[in-house]
């Protein structure tokens, strides 16, 4: 009657080449209501013996720690669990489940010393410029006939694409992907044993500048901001019957040529001339006595590091819902979804035919508008070899850009041999869809099918700039890792996925990125820029991600260890924060960037908020402190703990003398002023609570419910009006559709989530700021509320092993649910409301409880399982466009 999940290592759902000698140990059980675990068992087998923790009493199935002795480099281990549990019924026995399925954790190249590959460059010298061409690399080499397995380690200075025996090694795009690349370089492992055969064999890659070298940045950019080479550090290990082994490694001995890519970079695009392939260069016997030699580079090993989350992959194919013809006779391809990807195009036609695909995100005047990209191109190109069509009928080439990725709904098609129409009828052209294979954990439904889509808005706002880090838009020439528009997004982002590993590597580079003084930069990794960017100075609510996330992550995935691992960081970012504001504990000097993109700012002025931006600094640092007291509790650092609750507090009494009057008005009287008072638990008793909501909810009435929130206020104002007891006006807020509102711009055809509120403006023309992108997450951020409140499904206890389920019905909503994979398992909560009865239904997981608490009924505790209740409640009217519930 119980089942025990395969077990997973840490964050990780393909633990090959993992980078920790001890990898913590999770699983799930799926057990009968109110079964609870008392006892485990793991079982590890490694080089043939088997070892046993035996039966252990605990109740822990979540980050266990690794129970025997470390993994070596390369050593591979295969693990199972089985539990004991009871189902808590007075004098039951404890009975043993069946043992899990196994799974298998091997070790990457774990010590510097175990690397002897070196990175090889082409040899031949280039000027600094976006059209470099890159190389292809290769070399041959013999396998012997009692080859048991074989590995190869990869990385680059670049991107690349591995292929052995013309076969593509792997499945992930863009790797290794971009992180702090001087402190942090990310490797992959590949079992590559299938691809080999006695004899003759070969190894080659595709190379590209991705931002490595490639041009990053706005204005103009920069290039070769992290080196100027392009090149490879792989070591393939040959491992023999006998036990030898046997190494091939990037070196002398490899070769390089032009190839078919004649330029390819992020924002620009990639172009690819089909008449320059070189068949069968990554097999054996490939004649390259033409090609160049190479150039050794170096690279510190100790800089190798191994993912804690997934890679980039192609995870969905979007088919254009039309093909239109504009004003000026040019065809475009609508794909109906704002996505970010590439396209790809099977086609027949002439050599040295030429197919050019323009992508934009919107159209104006029935054009493809390409003024929000700014400096970026997006353009990519195939030149066809004029290869002959098929006995079957289809296309004779197919192509897909390699190197790049762009930001788009619309691409515009010149140069196109034949019928598009038909080709798009026959899936000649499709959309392919890029992100980091991120686990979905989260799923919300209502009944109202705008905020469906404004939720579903919100995901596919994410997946585009989930793109190995959080960026802040995937379409024009910047894409780089903002730190406040994670920090404001980041209790959504890990209920939609599991973006555990992938944040708690990309907050490694926030650490190493962070000034000795304890500055947080802006966007990490950090790129220079030639305007108010460089030098970085910290700035409130971007630079309090070092501190605000890895809470984040510990209270919803249960790690202590980013908690532990971060907390130096943050630790750093407060000292710095408290130095600058001194005796009197008010941040009311210095650069700050506000409540940003609050929609009073004029276009070209975002930071120009109604509410006073040292304001926003001060009540962050409070925020900010008393979250770094409450981390240290956790670790145990008691003498920090009390020094940063007494210094959060003092803080707190700053603010409120500041700028909170006696009469209970802010000195900014401003939406996100109270919002921040209250959802930052700043003032001193639950009448100021009260005094500080009304005035809330008067400001939102004032402003016919429509949003005067920017980056700050926007995540916290419908929780600040829930807590003070205005859900009312929290759902007005929500469900008004004028501009500037959430449901304005899903009127207005969004798809994603916008950059500023009316990136469209009501008459359908672009809004003429700079900033003008429509894939931006962070005013996204309402879907935490959207989980919590109106579904009502919350944490309340690190990694959900208690779970709160507080649903909020309101808005003439008749029905809402939500769906979360905790680390535990599936939780779930559904409610309706109909004849004047709320009816929910509610499922925990095994291993946790949870408090049911039911608008106008007490608080229930259950255990695990499904439970059904109801509470009489007023009916509530639907609006128009609400459906009935199912």
């Amino acid at each position: 009657m119980v089942t025990t999940s395969a077990p997973r290592f840490e964050h990780l759902r393909e633990a090959r080449g993992i980078g920790e000698a001890t990898p913590r140990l999770s699983w799930t059980n799926l057990a009968p209501a109110g079964w609870e675990q008392h006892a485990a068992e793991i079982e590890i087998t490694r080089d043939g013996r088997v070892t046993t923790t035996g039966r252990v009493a605990t109740g822990e199935s979540v980050l266990v720690a690794w129970p025997a002795a470390p993994l070596r480099s390369r050593e591979v281990a295969s693990v199972r669990v089985r539990v004991w549990g009871t189902g808590g019924s007075p004098g039951q026995a404890i009975e043993a489940a069946d043992w899990s399925p196994t799974s298998t954790v091997e070790a990457g190249l774990l010590a510097p010393g175990d690397w002897v590959a070196v990175p090889v460059a082409a040899d031949w010298d280039e000027e600094e410029s976006d059209t470099r061409r890159p190389p292809l690399l290769r070399r041959d080499f013999t396998v012997g006939a009692d080859l048991v397995s074989a590995r190869l380690y990869l990385t680059a200075h670049g991107v690349y694409e591995a292929e052995i025996n013309g076969r593509r090694v792997g499945d992930e795009a863009l790797a290794p992907g971009w992180t702090s690349y001087a402190s942090r370089l990310r490797t992959a492992t590949h079992d590559v044993t299938e691809l080999l055969h006695p004899g003759e064999n070969a190894i080659g890659s595709w190379m590209g500048d991705g931002w490595y070298r490639g041009r990053l940045g706005w204005r103009g950019g920069f290039r070769n901001l992290f080196g100027s080479d392009l090149s490879l550090i792989a070591q393939l290990e040959l491992r023999y019957e006998d036990g030898r082994v046997e190494t091939i490694v990037t070196d002398e001995h490899w070769r390089a040529s032009f190839g078919p890519i004649i330029s390819s970079g992020n924002y620009d695009g990639e172009h690819y001339d089909a008449r320059e392939e070189l068949p069968g260069w990554s097999e054996p016997g490939f004649d390259d006595s033409g090609w160049a030699g190479v150039r050794i580079g170096t690279r510190d090993p100790a800089t190798l590091v191994a993912p804690q989350g997934p890679p980039v992959r192609a995870t969905q194919e979007v088919a254009p819902i039309a093909v239109l013809t504009s004003p000026s006779g040019r065809r475009i391809l609508d794909l109906g979804q704002n996505l970010v990807g590439r396209l790809r195009i099977r086609v027949t036609g002439p050599a040295g035919e030429t197919v050019v695909i323009r992508t934009a995100e919107v159209m104006q005047e029935g054009e493809i508008y390409t003024r929000p990209l700014r400096e970026a191109k997006a353009t990519d190109s195939y030149t066809l070899a004029g290869r002959p069509a098929p006995a079957d009928g289809g296309a004779a080439e197919e192509w897909e850009p390699r190197f790049t990725i762009h930001g788009f709904r619309y691409a515009e098609i010149t140069g196109w041999p034949g019928d598009l129409d038909e080709a798009v009828a026959n899936g000649d052209v499709v959309a392919r869809v890029y992100h980091s294979d991120l686990e979905r954990t989260g799923w919300f439904e209502s009944s109202d099918e705008r905020v469906n889509r404004l939720h579903e808005n919100v995901l596919w706002s994410m997946r585009g700039n989930f793109v190995d880090l959080p960026t802040d838009c995937p379409q024009r020439d910047e894409r780089v890792g903002w730190t406040g528009d994670l920090q404001v997004f980041a209790r959504t982002a890990s209920f939609l996925y599991d973006v555990s590993g992938m944040l708690g590597s990309w907050l490694q580079d926030v650490a190493v990125e962070q000034h000795e003084d304890g500055t947080v930069p802006w966007y990490v990794p950090f790129i220079p820029d030639d305007g108010q960017w460089t030098p970085n100075r910290p700035g409130a609510v971007w630079g309090d991600v070092a501190v605000l996330t890895p809470w984040v992550l510990y209270e919803r995935f249960g790690d202590i260890g980013v908690l532990a691992a971060q907390y130096d960081s943050a630790k750093r970012w407060v000292d710095l924060v408290h130095r600058l504001s001194g005796p009197d504990h008010l941040w009311n000097e210095g650069f700050q960037l506000g409540d940003w993109l609050d929609p009073a700012a004029p276009p070209d002025r975002p930071a120009e908020s109604l509410t006073d931006r040292h304001l926003v600094a001060t009540a962050y640092s409070a925020w900010s402190t008393a979250h770094l007291a409450k981390t240290a509790t956790v670790l145990g650092r008691v003498d920090d703990a009390e020094h940063y609750a007494e210094l959060a507090e003092a803080t707190r009494r700053a603010f409120l003398a500041e700028y909170v009057g006696e009469d209970g008005l802010m000195t900014s009287d401003a939406q996100t002023a109270y919002s921040l008072a209250i959802a930052f638990e700043l003032l001193p008793d639950p009448a100021a609570v009260d005094r500080a909501g009304e005035r809330l909810s008067a400001l939102v009435a004032a402003a016919g419910n429509r949003i005067a929130t920017g980056f700050v206020g926007t995540p916290i104002v419908s929780d600040a009006l829930t807590t003070s007891g205005h859900l009312d006006r929290a759902y007005d807020l929500l469900l008004e559709d004028e501009c500037p509102s959430w449901l304005y711009a899903v009127g207005q055809g969004a798809t994603t989530i916008w950059e500023r509120w009316d990136s469209m403006l009501p008459d359908g023309t672009v809004n003429p700021g700079q900033m003008t992108s429509f894939n931006h997450y962070a005013l996204g951020a309402v879907a935490d509320w959207l989980h919590r409140v109106v579904a009502g499904i919350a944490p309340a206890a690190p990694g959900y092993r208690s779970i709160l389920f507080k649903p909020r019905p309101g808005g003439g909503l008749t029905h809402a649910s939500a769906v979360h994979l905790t680390p535990y398992g599936h939780a779930s909560i559904a409610w309706t409301v109909a004849d004047g009865a709320l009816q929910v239904e509610v499922e925990v997981p095994t291993g946790t409880s949870a408090v049911v608490d039911l608008p106008g009924a007490e608080p229930v505790s259950v255990t695990s399982g499904t439970h059904r209740f109801a509470v009489i409640t007023s009916a509530p009217s639907a609006p128009e466009n609400a459906s009935t519930p199912p």
